[in-house]
């Protein structure tokens, strides 16, 4: 026998007239017609100006939500003997407030999908998450356990991810994040994220390295972060000029972020940061931002004296800084040349002028020079060409630094 309730008749009126599939969140033009939101969001932003129903050109474009008939679909659905919930399904706040209770206990997938999806709808339901007293301090309690599997860590990240911007107090975020670390305990979060990192989706790893970097709001947080074991070293696999540029920017930043202490930068040195950033440099479709982004990372490092002698040691570094120096951004110019002014001019590194020399970099200063550049690029430029005109290999053994009008060459 052939079971009827495997066949669901929908009410005509609860389709799409676009997408003719249940409406999960109805909206009505101004000429009546009532739409699935994302359906008619669609239509209007490939720029169509009528109704798609009646053809009718649209006097405005607003819509408003059909609350009566939304509520007519919840209770047809839920009256049904398997009610439809579908995957793409946005739950409503009470829904999403019953979801996160169901988080604390198992099975959890389901919820955390459903949670992610309402989370992605809109600024304000990220907001209200945030603003949900127990959602955080639960999802890291959910992070806090490496043995839940691969899958279900990166349902956490990718939920806490959405949430964690959205959280003005971050001191409360670094304690719940990290309260573990000084204990002695086997298993944390940042084991958890590190897991991500190493065996996640490439959209998880990059949600793994901006909830890292949101927990990195001081010294102590920063210190706990680069000091775990092959955090940094998988952070720097995944900035390589082949990975996803998304990823590759989002763990650029975290890296960033986590490498002003001292020891922070000195850990960088060791698991080979400059050689890695040195290719990044030389990248042909590196973006700006992620160009600025390197060269932050590199003036940082240089900052430290075994910093500075592996950027020396590693000539294709400096080449690849002078190369930058101009035509990129203001922002990647002073990086690049207070890297260079380091190196060369307050440390006085042969084998740095050289490689600077060799680059071309003393008709790029001159230029720089003669450019608008700011005050304080100007003077460390001065102070570089100061180097330069002493040595009597430069032909600018008879320049002055007051020289302003030069010609390009």
């Amino acid at each position: 026998m052939v079971r009827d309730d495997l066949y669901i008749s929908v009410p005509s009126f609860f389709r799409c007239p676009i997408s003719l599939d249940v409406m999960k969140s109805p909206v009505s033009l101004c000429t009546g017609v009532t739409y699935d939101r994302s359906s008619i969001q669609r239509w209007l932003d490939n720029g169509n100006n009528t109704c798609p129903a009646t053809m009718q050109i649209l006097q405005t474009k607003d819509f408003v939500p059909n609350r009566t008939l939304q509520s007519l679909i919840q209770i047809w659905s839920d009256s049904l003997p398997h009610p439809l919930h579908s995957p793409d399904s946005l739950l409503s706040k009470d829904q999403v407030l019953l979801a996160i209770s169901h988080l604390q206990t198992p099975p959890r997938l389901d919820s955390l999908a459903k949670i992610a999806r309402f989370a992605l709808d809109s600024e304000e339901n990220r907001d209200f998450l945030a603003r949900t007293e127990c959602f955080v301090p639960l999802l890291v309690g959910l992070l806090d356990n490496v043995n839940g599997g691969v899958e279900f860590l990166e349902q956490v990240v990718t939920a806490l991810d959405l949430v964690v911007g959205k959280m003005e107090d971050g001191e409360r975020l670094k304690n719940l994040m990290l309260k573990r670390q000084g204990e002695g305990q086997k298993q944390s979060v940042l084991d958890s994220l590190l897991l991500v990192l190493q065996q996640g989706s490439q959209g998880a790893k990059a949600a793994s390295a901006r909830v890292l970097k949101s927990v990195a709001v001081d010294a102590e947080s920063k210190l706990l972060i680069a000091e775990k074991e092959g955090l940094v070293s998988e952070l720097l696999n995944l900035i390589a000029p082949e990975k996803d540029p998304g990823l590759m920017e989002s763990c650029l930043s975290c890296l960033v972020a986590i490498s002003t202490p001292k020891r922070s930068k000195m850990k960088l040195v060791r698991v080979g940061a400059v050689k890695v950033l040195s290719r990044l440099l030389w990248a042909p479709s590196l973006s700006v931002w992620a160009t600025e982004m390197v060269l932050k990372a590199v003036e940082t490092v240089s900052s430290t004296k075994e910093g500075r002698a592996e950027i020396c040691e590693e000539a294709a570094c400096v080449a690849a800084i002078v190369k930058k120096v101009l035509k990129v951004s203001s922002v990647a110019t002073e990086h690049a040349v207070t890297t260079l002014w380091s190196v060369c001019y307050l440390f006085r590194d042969e084998k740095a002028q050289e490689a600077v020399t060799k680059a071309n970099g003393l008709t790029k200063i001159l230029l720089l020079m003669q450019s608008n550049c700011s005050p304080h690029v100007r003077q460390m430029s001065a102070d570089l060409l100061k180097i330069f005109r002493v040595n009597s290999k430069s032909s600018l053994s008879s320049y002055h630094t007051q020289t302003t009008h030069i010609m390009p060459f």
